[in-house]
């Protein structure tokens, strides 16, 4: 699952950051207006947490901003201004929640789970396809029952294309949604390669009913073996 922290309180996002990273999230930053802006235009995320005072603007124009874009994200408003007036302003413009500092990290963690999931599914992180379920928060995959081990980034990658079933994805957005934009450096994607052709063989020696078919010259898309 890939956030982003919009705090301009430098020391606060820092610490948001690594622990919200030792929860096995990707993680990327933005501490003013301009690049929380620049974030939002060229990648996506599951969950944003959006300061409201941020230096050359405010995280209501934020807000405003991907509600005319139609970016859906989940959003947690982070704020030392803890009014009703705030609180009914930021969900009004679509925040999801409003999270009044200073807080616990246990806190914000358990905030961003509840936000996503009910967002997905129907409240519940977990997604099926065939034989084959898919478990958010215990981070397990099994197949007619049986448990199939993982290792992260297998994970992540197969949550990513059981939460897109029938669509084809761009190995570069993938790279990007999984690993972080960092991967903007890298001159091939010869590490997407290698933890897809593991993640497929292990889908098909434990005899998935899915399969995530490459698509030549476009990408990948999880299809049922039936396709």
């Amino acid at each position: 699952m890939k956030l982003l922290v919009i705090e301009d309180e430098l020391s606060l996002q820092e610490l948001m950051t690594r622990a919200l990273k030792k929860e096995g999230y990707v993680v990327e930053n933005a501490y003013d207006y301009a690049g929380a802006s620049d974030k939002l235009s060229g990648y996506s995320y599951d969950c944003i947490l959006l300061d409201i005072n941020l230096p050359g603007g405010s995280g209501f124009e934020i807000l405003e901003q991907m509600k005319k874009s139609g970016d859906r994200s989940n959003v947690i408003i982070i704020s030392a201004r803890d009014s009703v007036d705030d609180k009914i302003k930021g969900l009004e413009l679509g925040a999801d929640d409003y999270l009044a500092k200073p807080f616990h990290l246990a806190e914000l963690t358990a905030r961003i789970r509840s936000v996503v999931r009910r967002s997905q599914n129907d409240g519940e992180l977990k997604w099926k396809a065939g034989n084959v379920v898919l478990e958010d928060v215990s981070r397990r995959l099994t197949v007619d029952g049986k448990e199939v081990p993982l290792l992260k980034k297998e994970f992540d990658i197969l949550r990513y294309f059981m939460m897109r079933p029938g669509h084809t994805v761009d190995k570069a957005v993938l790279a990007e949604a999984v690993w972080g934009d960092h991967v903007d450096q890298s001159d091939d994607f010869q590490f997407v390669y290698a933890q897809m052709k593991n993640l497929r063989r292990k889908l098909s020696d434990a005899g998935a009913g899915i399969e995530i078919k490459a698509i030549y010259g476009f990408g990948y898309k999880l299809v049922t073996s039936d396709n």
